[in-house]
């Protein structure tokens, strides 16, 4: 069955990783913000950390710099509002921005709140960065690293019929084609981005692609 994606408009950015402190991914975003319109209004699921001082910590951080690259207007999904505040919010957006963080929080928020419908018919421009991008596709890989002791594999969103890499670094290779033999893998290190339209991929950076156990820069 063709992927869901492909029967509308939506396009989707993947960003391998973007400390938004320092802006390292500014074009990238920049040229995201351009397709949607150019003075978007930015609709943020901010749901990527349990602690509500860390989420507050980075609200202000992002409103001043999607507003310095040209938003015209910064909106928050928070998890207090309702479905319909939620899919009232997402038709009036032109671009929705899913950030890092915490990948199974952002999920889960998104699962509980049951606004995958929303994001799934969404026709217009999506941005996830780092566990953001990780949730949009097929299977979530959480490498081995400071948040997990061994490799975890969990369900995405599924718009896309891949997975990504975010982060990625070449000392990942032999796990990534490990993985590649049951799913088809874009590694994405950061600065760097993958992006999907109508069923087709580009990139910003260098993007590799794992896939039956082998490695392909694209």
């Amino acid at each position: 069955m063709m992927p869901l994606l492909d029967m509308c408009m939506t396009k989707l950015y993947f960003l391998g990783g973007e400390d938004v402190q320092e802006r390292d991914s500014k074009e990238i975003n920049e040229k995201a913000f351009m397709e949607a319109g150019g003075t978007p209004v930015v609709l943020i699921f901010n749901w990527t950390a349990e602690s509500a001082d860390k989420m507050g910590k980075y609200r202000k951080i992002m409103v001043d710099y999607f507003e310095d690259i040209g938003a015209s207007a910064v909106e928050f999904a928070e998890c207090s509002d309702s479905l319909e505040e939620i899919a009232q919010k997402t038709k009036r957006s032109d671009l929705i921005y899913l950030p890092g963080g915490v990948t199974r929080i952002l999920l889960e928020r998104i699962l509980d709140a049951k606004v995958d419908s929303l994001l799934r018919e969404y026709d217009k421009i999506i941005v996830g960065n780092s566990a953001g991008a990780l949730a949009l596709g097929r299977d979530c890989i959480l490498t081995r690293g400071k948040r997990n002791k061994r490799t975890v594999i969990i369900p995405g969103l599924g718009l896309v019929d891949f997975s990504v890499k975010v982060h990625y670094k070449a000392s990942k290779d032999r796990e990534l084609k490990q993985l590649s033999y049951a799913r088809k893998i874009y590694a994405i290190p950061e600065r760097c981005a993958l992006i999907y339209d109508s069923g087709s991929v580009s990139g910003i950076g260098d993007i590799y692609l794992f896939q039956n156990g082998e490695k392909t820069r694209q």
